[in-house]
């Protein structure tokens, strides 16, 4: 019997996948416990359109990663900071002063998450910071330091 998973079933798959199993094992098991449904023509019509907006979703979520990712690459950010003797800062510039320069200079909403150090900016000058938009898909933004 073919049957569409809804929850994770150790030893037989994961959640949204179609299977065959024992007619047993799906009416004594699977459908009693709500793990599973039927791959009936209803079923698999929902299952269809499930996965098909899925992947549009997706698809919209990589487009407007590719936009972001060209108007960061070409961007850069002044970030002013106060500075002691030596030219070392106060503190340090950290991710979340980055994304709010970010939204009010590219009105871009980038979580502080997503901006990703090596270690934390505590001198003037340029870094290219890389951030992460998308599985795959990165833009690298110049950020300056100034007093």
């Amino acid at each position: 019997m073919k049957v569409i998973l809804k929850a994770d079933v150790k030893g037989n798959g994961k959640k949204g996948e179609i299977i065959n199993v024992s007619d047993g094992y799906a009416r004594n098991f699977l459908f009693p416990k709500g793990l599973a449904v039927e791959a009936n023509a209803q079923a698999m019509n929902e299952y269809n359109n499930a996965v098909s907006s899925k992947e549009y979703k997706e698809k919209l979520l990589i487009e407007a990663a590719q936009k972001n990712k060209s108007v960061l690459d070409k961007a850069e950010i002044v970030i002013k900071a106060k500075a002691g003797q030596g030219g070392r800062l106060f503190g340090s510039v950290t991710t979340k002063e980055i994304a709010a320069e970010i939204k009010n200079k590219l009105s871009l909403d980038i979580d502080k998450k997503k901006i990703s150090l090596d270690s934390d900016i505590k001198a003037f000058g340029t870094f290219n910071v890389p951030i992460k938009l998308y599985t795959g898909i990165a833009a690298n933004l110049k950020v300056i330091v100034t007093e």
